[in-house]
């Protein structure tokens, strides 16, 4: 049977062993079962820059690569992870996409997307997401040390979590008028994407025809994917142990 698989927001990082084990597990077992395998971005909690090659990111690389050889692996940058470069994809076979792309999936056109573009109510965070995304500010960045960049992404993942204690639940969900506006743009009835954290199938309704807009699980507590074949579309989760 056809399987596609969607992961996000695993937040991999050499602290959390428990998601790391949970991930090299499915990449070594049912990933190799797959047609395809869509990463839509936050895999690492942070990337520094594809320079930055240690143990751990050697080991997920190699996981990928494993795969990659077998089947296409997609990969969406995400909101942590959107320095991940050319480097780094040659060394794990992903192929890059761009932010926002279209799929085939068994015949429904499918848009896909990390997901945090559409939290346009998070004033500060979408001003810092121009910054980033932009071409001069990543530049400056990989310009520095190492040692200088990793102090910088511990500051800046601290200041991250002040500020969100500090925000609604409302403010840090995507906002629905984007969601409409981007389905309506791209003319698709299915948008899947991560960055929220909060698992679920949507029924929606754009311009009177219906649709769905499903948002992936993150790996904090449990593996959540997507599981996608010519039949059915489900959410699931791998627990750690």
């Amino acid at each position: 049977m056809p399987i596609t698989y969607f992961i996000s927001d695993l937040h991999l990082s050499a602290q959390r062993e428990d998601i790391t084990a949970c991930f090299l597990r499915f990449m070594q077992s049912e990933a190799l079962e797959a047609e395809a395998l869509y990463i839509l971005g936050d895999l690492f909690e942070v990337w520094i820059g594809d320079d930055d090659v240690n143990d751990f990111n050697d080991t997920v690389a190699r996981a990928i690569k494993s795969v990659s050889e077998r089947m296409p692996v997609y990969f969406i940058h995400g909101n942590r992870d959107f320095a991940i470069g050319k480097r780094f994809a040659k060394r794990s076979g992903m192929q890059l996409l761009p932010e926002q792309a279209l799929i085939d999936l068994y015949g429904r056109k499918t848009l896909i997307s990390h997901g945090d573009e559409l939290c346009t109510r998070d004033i500060e965070y979408m001003k810092f997401r121009k910054k980033a995304r932009g071409w001069w500010w990543p530049k400056l960045m990989l310009a520095l040390p190492l040692s200088i960049r990793r102090k910088i992404a511990e500051n800046g993942r601290k200041t991250s979590q002040d500020n969100h204690k500090a925000l609604t639940a409302e403010i840090m969900d995507v906002t629905p008028s984007e969601v409409e506006r981007v389905m309506r743009d791209f003319d698709v009835e299915l948008f899947i994407h991560g960055h929220t954290h909060r698992p679920a199938v949507h029924d929606i309704s754009i311009d009177g025809k219906a649709a769905q807009r499903i948002v992936l699980g993150d790996w904090y507590d449990q593996g959540s994917i997507l599981f996608a074949s010519p039949q059915e579309l489900s959410l699931q989760i791998r627990p750690f142990s």
